[in-house]
């Protein structure tokens, strides 16, 4: 069965609304959206009819284009499309777009998406969306219920639109996606969504965007990511990408996901149209449709593993040594430490102790500071903040032990190193840090026991860090000619200025 479910339910959408909480549908050429049919509909150009939504339709634009798109290739197919949108002014537009499609005109229907879906109870074949960028779901910035309506459906687990998690409240780019894939067909649903670039890496190791990506990744649903050219949008201007995702990979995909930059195909604009400089013809988006049809690698076209992408975070720290004194200099460092002047009399009352003595072991130092402080009448527990802040790492220092004899780390050099699950940590750490640092240690912290999990498993897509090329700096003896050149013109002007 065929599906193009368009969802109308775009509270953001809308002519004059500003870039940060806009589609950019309503503004993008329809060419645009011509290439992204003809990725989704790739494998599926043999389905004489179905449905397919729009979750944030705006005036309907990508539901109009895919139709047109699928009756060129198949004049017979029976399409249903359904949309949600918010904005009266765009879902009259759309609905009157639907009517002339002779369309159900009860599948286009004003809604915020946020807090309802209007067809809970049908599944689409295909997806074309461009939802708002920036947009947020809660806090004092979004709309009135959003935030309640978002956290209620996320209690529902897998059952409800949000399973995989909720992104940070500014933006809800990943709330769109999970929706988008919640209406699929469980067997042969595939969709197109255009985002930003925040929704590739935004977010640590345990935050909802990258537990959005881990999810989307170890279930196989991302096909393809396509870098398109910036300056293609009338309102907006920044790097956009869409995301192919489909529930009926090919055999050949399964497991992998490809990364295309098309950010330089592209032909400029006569004439620009707000910011929009560049379009797509349709030799742009024959181009692109064959790099992704082919599924090969070369200059623009990558192929990854899904696992590449997801990773674990290790604390990398040192074994703890600390010397111990009463120095100018220890003496500042438990003043910077002493954050609610708590010490400030010990401190005063230190200064007149001060030697050039070092320890190098609490054990030693212990005896020696606590006769110090004794006319003082300090707690063992301030006595032990007092040394603390009287201490400083020292590589000449003991190592210190627990009560068991176990090595004990110093959480001040704890550093924090992403580590792809493809790769043992012990070879990692052979090739990155013990070279540098041959005593460190690394610590999975990860506890999915706990009541409040403490998670350390994640997911990114740097894009543009697979694409970089490096490009060889000028040699220092041509900037130094440069600058000599650019300082004799100054000088130069400079002279016949003062002449005149």
């Amino acid at each position: 069965m065929f599906m193009n479910y368009a969802s109308v339910c775009n509270p953001y959408s809308g002519f004059s609304a500003p870039v940060n909480g806009t589609s950019a549908t309503e503004c993008a050429e329809k060419a645009l959206f011509s290439g992204l049919s003809r990725h989704v509909l790739h494998y599926g150009l043999g389905i004489k009819d179905g449905r397919k939504i729009d979750q944030a339709a705006g005036t309907g634009g990508m539901l109009t284009t895919a139709y047109e798109h699928i009756h060129a290739l198949n004049p017979s197919a029976t399409i249903h499309l359904y949309g949600q949108e918010i904005m009266p002014v765009s879902y009259a537009i759309g609905l009157a777009e639907m009517l002339i499609k002779e369309q159900n005109a009860e599948n286009f229907v004003r809604c915020d998406t946020f807090k309802e879906d209007r067809f809970p109870d049908r599944k689409m074949r295909f997806c074309l969306e461009n939802p708002p960028f920036g947009t947020p779901w809660g806090g004092k910035k979004a709309k009135t219920g959003q935030e309640q309506a978002v956290l209620k459906e996320y209690q529902k687990g897998f059952d409800g639109r949000w399973g995989a998690g909720l992104p940070g409240t500014g933006d809800a780019q990943l709330l769109f996606v999970q929706s988008a894939i919640n209406k699929l067909d469980d067997n042969v649903g595939r969709a197109a969504i255009i985002e930003n670039g925040s929704p590739l890496f935004t977010g640590g190791v345990s935050s909802g965007e990258s537990q959005i990506r881990r999810w989307l990744l170890e279930n196989d649903l991302l096909e393809a990511i396509i870098a398109m050219p910036t300056d293609m949008f009338y309102n907006t201007g920044i790097a956009t990408y869409a995301w192919i995702i489909s529930k009926n990979k090919r055999p050949e995909r399964r497991g992998k996901i490809q990364l295309i930059d098309a950010t330089n195909i592209f032909h400029p604009l006569r004439k620009s149209v707000g910011n929009k400089r560049r379009e797509f013809t349709a030799e742009d988006r024959e181009r692109i449709v064959r790099l992704y049809a082919d599924f090969k690698e070369n200059e623009l076209s990558q192929i990854h593993r899904n696992t590449e992408f997801i990773y674990r975070e290790y604390a990398v720290m040192q074994p703890l040594q600390r010397s111990y004194g009463i120095t100018e200099e220890r003496l500042q460092n438990l003043e910077s430490k002493d954050r609610k002047n708590e010490f400030a009399s010990v401190i005063t009352f230190l200064r007149n102790h001060e030697t050039n003595e070092k320890y190098m072991s609490p054990d030693a130092f212990k005896p020696v500071i606590t006769e110090i402080l004794a006319p003082l009448s300090l707690t063992k527990k301030d006595i032990e903040r007092v040394m603390d802040g009287l201490s400083v790492m020292d590589k000449e220092a003991e190592i210190q032990h627990d009560k068991k004899g176990n090595i004990l780390y110093d959480s001040n050099t704890k550093d924090l190193e992403d580590v792809c699950i493809e790769e043992s940590i012990d070879d990692y750490m052979e090739r990155e840090v013990l070279p540098h640092v041959p005593d460190a240690k690394a610590f999975f912290e990860e506890d999915l026991s706990k009541k409040n999990p403490v998670i350390k498993t994640g997911a990114e897509i740097p894009f543009t860090r697979y694409f970089y090329k490096y490009q060889q700096p000028e040699p220092s003896e041509k900037v130094a000619e440069l600058i000599e050149k650019l300082e004799t013109e100054i000088n130069q002007q400079m002279q016949e200025l003062f002449q005149r």
